[in-house]
């Protein structure tokens, strides 16, 4: 007769390919795609129970929702002015409405696992925002415990509207042919799971964000595929201000795939992300500058801050400018 398993007696489980004593219905193919990218080694994987731990930390942050309170009253009233782009390193990046709004995209942290190494020289800052958004379930964009946000809306597909923000999130899937020299897709075929669509592990999905304020539309591409369907380019439409995760190893996207979705889209700028930042990240992330890139470009400024102001009026005469934050960014 089978022994009644006790949860208190439960011990560091030992994978081996195969359905385990411990855990009946765990086999390893389950595990890494549960894990997905975390890189756990594929070889004596040790897996050790622990308490359940929450994994909100909302609760401990500084501050309250006064802010969101004064805005909220303002929510669908277009507003005009200039709108700030703050750069944190990587494709972390918080906009400002010209009402005070802010959203920030993509706060990173180190791989918990330590599969991937060190990428981040210190923890994403806490800083204070209203909204904190996550273009996909990735390390190096999914730190929303970090900032002190009022509000988290992690990879959210859909229409949002607060004070003089519109966000619009549109679902798609991350890159997953490594175009530069740095083959990372091989990862996930040797931990057992797919990462190209249709069938791809849940991390490899991805939400492209349309954010709309002070008439101005800015396009956070993260670290979307180059070649989605027709229909996602026609939803989202004209956009104004373009990041785009383009790097001199071209880790997520290649120049020719980076330059292709400016052709389609016609930005008036521009803005490099998910390249090496001598100030946040180190040289163990296999990422290289985007100055190659940049600089191959008809048009491009290499900003002197890791801050910038832009106003509709401003920008209406621009086509495919580069706005290049290099080895900027805020700590803090």
């Amino acid at each position: 007769m089978k022994k009644q398993l006790d949860r208190k007696d439960l011990k560091p489980t030992l994978l081996k390919g195969e359905r385990d004593a411990l855990a009946p219905g765990l086999s390893r193919r389950s595990f890494f795609m549960a894990a997905g990218a975390a890189g756990v080694a594929a070889g004596s994987t040790v897996l050790a129970s622990k308490p359940a731990e929450a994994q909100s930390q909302a609760w401990l942050q500084p501050g309250n929702n006064n802010h969101v309170i004064d805005l909220q009253g303002g929510t669908g009233r277009a507003s005009t002015g200039a709108v700030g782009i703050d750069y944190y390193g990587h494709c972390a990046l918080k906009i400002t409405s010209p009402n005070g709004a802010t959203v920030l995209f993509d706060p990173w942290r180190d791989d918990p696992s330590g599969a991937w190494g060190l990428w981040f020289k210190n923890e994403f800052p806490q800083i204070a925002v209203d909204i904190t958004l996550s273009t996909h379930a990735h390390f190096d964009h999914d730190a929303i415990e970090r900032p002190n946000s009022t509000m988290v809306l992690d990879r959210m597909v859909g229409n949002f509207e607060f004070a003089d923000l519109k966000i619009t999130g549109f679902a798609d899937k991350h890159a997953c042919v490594a175009p530069g020299w740095y083959n990372w897709t091989n990862a996930l075929a040797e931990f057992g799971v797919e990462a190209c669509p249709p069938n791809n592990v849940g991390h490899m999905d991805m939400v492209v964000y349309l954010v709309e304020t002070g008439g101005i539309r800015t396009l956070i591409w993260g670290d979307n595929r180059h070649n989605p369907p027709q229909e996602f380019y026609d939803a989202i439409g004209e956009v104004d201000v373009l990041t785009l995760p383009v790097d001199g190893s071209q880790h997520i996207l290649s120049y020719v795939q980076g330059n292709d979705i400016v052709s389609r889209l016609k930005p008036k700028v521009i803005i490099p992300t998910h390249y090496l930042n001598e100030t946040t990240s180190y040289t163990l992330t296999t990422l290289q500058d985007a100055d190659e890139w940049v600089k191959s470009q008809q048009s491009y400024q290499l900003l002197d801050s890791a801050s910038l102001k832009l106003e509709a009026g401003e920008i209406a005469g621009m086509s495919s400018e580069f706005l290049y934050f290099g080895n900027h960014a805020l700590q803090g």
